[in-house]
């Protein structure tokens, strides 16, 4: 399939996190490549697909492969049997196929249960799934949980489709398996980790969901290379089952994340969109929040519901963790979504690289926000003896900077963290930060750590 041509620009550094040093014809073109060699494979929930698909990320960062055995129980849920498909096909009098699965995997409704029949078209049809109102695009449809088959096909090949006998066969099987997940952990300086979630169990999908899958490989390998504050978890999983499978799993230390994303949709042209946690106030929200109004771009947020993505299963309320959902177009918010159109001209290395360089700068806001106490806290400290105030000037024309020492200094009591004075001043994130460094050298501060000690 040829790609769109797109426009290569560096992209903006966002609300003053830290600004990749590639470009988007580099970083982003490495991304865009990424998702076109997962493009043809056929992943579900379970099966081959969902391996090869884990394989190609472990060639870029050292990834944990899990598999779960069929008939797991996890929490209210058990571990399905596993899909194996081979081919599939429907083919007219002449012996020609009509719908083919070697075409596009989307053709074949996934999980479906094997069948091999010759039947007339009045009863194919009732298997059969088109999008009147996109002639043109093959629906994406499953049938997970209860067994059934069907095949995908443009409307037009819907009315395309005489009267006759046709030769229908799905060479499938559905089998005892397991369930197969990826995991990497890169170590910080606490235990406390910052967790992203990313989904893999589309077939042919671009934005929805290897743009997600692809940005998180290319974080993952950049905090790997940086001396981090948090740990930081990345989880490739199915939607749903896959999600649930790892919290029931990792339940015992679900204290340990402190923020969390959902990563999907980040390859598209839309603005981007944040969901919020379920606390609606929690630190992710407000980084994330700050990082967007910071961008000087459209953006969208959306309060917490209890669908959509998997922050649904993060967000429920015996779990309650700070998982929010950063994308560019919502789920469902795009006319391509969940069809053959969502390929790889809907998605461009420049939209990748924005999304990477808005994610590194929601964890450097997350890395930065410390919380310090005020050495000095009788009245202002003499700023200009120390080089941290200019010599000449007065309150009517005192710079951002300076307005960042003196909250700083205010508001260092060991309660407020830099996020809380940044969000009280009204200023960037970085300017806040620089101030609090500046102070800190200088003696005039020291750091609090959350489990009470200081520095």
């Amino acid at each position: 399939m040829q790609a769109k041509n797109v426009a290569t620009d560096n992209v903006k550094n966002a609300g003053g996190g830290i600004s990749p040093s590639v470009s988007a014809d580099t970083l982003g073109q490495e991304m865009f490549e990424l998702i076109a060699r997962m493009y043809p494979l056929c992943r579900s929930i379970t099966g081959a697909g969902v391996r090869e698909t884990l394989a190609i990320v472990k060639e870029h960062i050292p990834l944990e492969v899990h598999e779960v055995p069929t008939g797991t129980a996890v929490f209210d849920w058990t571990v399905p049997r596993e899909w194996t498909i081979r081919d599939a096909y429907v083919k007219d009098r002449n012996g020609v196929r009509v719908i083919d699965f070697k075409q596009h995997n989307l053709h074949v409704v996934g999980y479906s249960v094997p069948v091999h029949r010759t039947m007339p078209l009045a009863e194919l049809k009732s298997h059969l799934f088109s999008l009147p109102d996109q002639p043109d695009w093959i629906p994406y449809r499953t049938a997970y949980y209860h067994e059934s088959w069907g095949f995908c096909v443009t409307h037009n090949q819907l009315l395309g489709l005489v009267d006759g006998d046709y030769e229908v066969c799905i060479d499938a099987s559905l089998e005892a398996g397991s369930l197969t997940y990826g995991e990497y952990f890169v170590p910080g300086e606490i235990e406390d980790e910052v967790l992203f979630f990313a989904h893999t169990c589309h077939p042919s999908l671009c934005n929805d969901n290897l743009a997600g899958i692809a940005v998180a490989t290319m974080l993952a390998r950049h905090l790997r290379t940086l001396k981090s504050r948090y740990s930081y978890r990345f989880v490739f999983a199915q939607s749903t089952i896959g999600s649930i499978t790892w919290l029931s799993i990792n339940a015992a230390r679900l204290q340990r994340i402190k923020h969390g994303l959902i990563m999907a949709v980040l390859g598209d042209a839309g603005n981007m969109t944040y969901k919020k946690s379920r606390r609606g106030d929690a630190v992710i929200d407000r980084a994330v929040l700050h990082v967007l109004q910071h961008k000087r771009e459209p953006y969208s947020v959306l309060e917490f519901l209890p669908h959509g993505y998997d922050e649904r299963q993060f967000c429920s309320p015996g779990i309650n963790l700070p998982m929010g959902r950063l994308t560019r177009s919502p789920n469902g918010g795009y006319p391509e979504y969940h069809t053959s159109a969502d390929n790889l001209d809907l998605i461009s290395p420049a939209a990748l690289q924005d999304s990477f360089s808005t994610y590194t700068a929601v964890t450097e806001v997350l890395e930065r926000n410390r919380r310090y106490l005020n050495l000095n806290p009788m009245c202002e400290p003499q700023l200009g003896r120390r080089g941290l105030y200019r010599k000449t000037g007065s309150y009517k024309d005192i710079g951002a900077r300076e307005h960042a020492l003196l909250w700083v200094l205010n508001l260092s009591d060991g309660e407020h963290t830099l996020l809380d004075i940044t969000e009280r001043a009204g200023l960037r994130f970085d300017t806040v930060s620089a101030a609090a460094d500046d102070l800190h050298a200088s003696g005039l501060l020291r750091e609090i750590h959350s489990h009470g000690e200081s520095t």
